[in-house]
């Protein structure tokens, strides 16, 4: 991989996301491309048709590259749009959790993470769709999908809210049965959750896949069974020290294909974003299909 030098950039920024003050931000960008010569437009989302107004912009557009900055959504917003280009996708993390970024080993302080304007590697990962819908990093069925939507739904962000509700839905939840059939194997059961991985671990820093590689041809579904009670902690424990593939309550399958049946219709998110849940989940694999900004020696 040698270093690439670009000349035209989008900068596509979320102006909720972290407690950075935004006009310093924008001060930073526009010195370090104005000191290595580098044109780039700023693009703010509202919340409102970005999706559209970002894909209007790309087709407009002759960008060298398109940075995300904020949190997983603006990165999955961006990301979706440049799979299959030749366009890089960059990113400049101001979420609560970051995820992707951590698996990328992209620079979680924002100042460094601003260097990858000016220096850096571009190098391909895979992406997988669950029914024709794009996951770049991690998508669940089950209880962490659930705490997502509680999440999403309520007012307050940041990892204490997240972990708050987390506790409360774990008293109550009730695992829920599954099939999923693979170009490997094949598992039918009830399962705590069910995660679809196609990197390491979550924002929060939990590893649910601890041997995932993002350019590898092939994805994970990682099963955590229904386990007792006094497991609970354990399995914490596991998910917090990379070891949860050695816990007896999980199991993987790697594949590059999967149909996953969810009869109980139980609720989904593709990379931390809800969305609306399906009896039938085809997941299919496709390999080194976005590019992605790396830090030099990576």
């Amino acid at each position: 991989m040698d270093e690439q030098k670009h000349r035209n950039l989008l900068f596509v920024l979320n102006p909720i996301a972290g407690d950075i003050e935004k006009e310093d931000l924008k001060e930073d960008i526009d010195m370090i491309c104005r000191e290595h010569e580098i044109a780039y437009e700023l693009y703010t989302t509202t919340g409102e048709d970005d999706k559209d107004k970002l894909k209007q912009k790309l087709e407009e557009g002759n960008y060298d590259a398109v940075y995300a900055i904020g949190g997983d959504g603006t990165v999955s917003l961006v990301g979706s749009l440049l799979i299959g280009t030749s366009t890089p996708l960059g990113i400049i993390p101001l979420g609560s959790g970051n995820g992707l970024s951590k698996d990328l080993d992209i620079p979680q302080d924002t100042e460094e993470a601003l260097q990858l304007i000016h220096r850096h590697v571009v190098r391909n990962i895979d992406t997988i769709t669950l029914n024709g819908t794009s996951s770049i990093h991690l998508s669940d069925l089950g209880f962490n999908a659930l705490v997502v939507k509680r999440f999403c739904e309520g007012d307050t962000r940041g990892p204490g809210s997240y972990t708050w509700i987390a506790l409360q839905e774990y008293l109550s939840y009730e695992p829920k049965t599954y099939r999923i059939e693979t170009d490997a194997d094949t598992f039918e059961g009830k399962a705590f959750m069910v995660t679809v991985a196609n990197a390491n671990a979550w924002g929060s820093n939990a590893s649910i896949n601890p041997d995932g590689i993002l350019n590898d041809g092939k994805f994970e579904i990682c099963l955590i069974e229904p386990f007792p009670r006094a497991a609970s902690v354990g399995i914490l424990y596991k998910l917090y020290t990379d070891s949860i593939d050695t816990s007896v309550y999980t199991r993987i399958l790697k594949c590059s294909r999967a149909t996953i049946y969810n009869p109980d219709l139980e609720v989904m998110h593709i990379d931390g974003e809800p969305m609306e849940t399906a009896e039938k989940i085809e997941v299919v694999m496709h390999a080194k299909s976005l590019k992605v900004i790396l830090p030099v020696g990576d």
